[in-house]
């Protein structure tokens, strides 16, 4: 391995570190402070959340569609979201229906 290579991979991770912690100090401010009313607070722990997916990925999973290696990992990735969120999804709906037909 190349010490060019080396040093442009320690950068990235440095860089996708800062934006996590960047990510990760504006909604905790918001949150800690109760600057904003709830409903601007939730969009900015929302937004700042989908961001932060996002950084990890490009920076630390390396999930990238330039190659097409990268683009087979894009869809693994849409294909594993799907499964669990109709995993998660099927399960609340059974529980909800389970609760709605056994009450009394």
């Amino acid at each position: 391995m190349s010490n060019e290579h080396t040093d442009l991979s320690v950068q990235g991770y440095v860089k996708g570190f800062i934006a996590s912690l960047i990510l990760t100090i504006i909604p905790f401010y918001f949150v800690a402070t109760h600057s904003l009313p709830n409903d601007i607070t939730y969009v900015i722990l929302f937004g700042c959340a989908i961001i932060q997916v996002i950084v990890h990925f490009y920076y630390f999973l390396h999930l990238e569609s330039k190659s097409h290696d990268g683009r087979w990992s894009i869809i693994s990735l849409v294909f594993t979201a799907v499964v669990v969120l109709i995993l998660i999804g099927g399960s609340i709906w059974i529980m909800w229906n389970l609760n709605e037909n056994m009450m009394m």
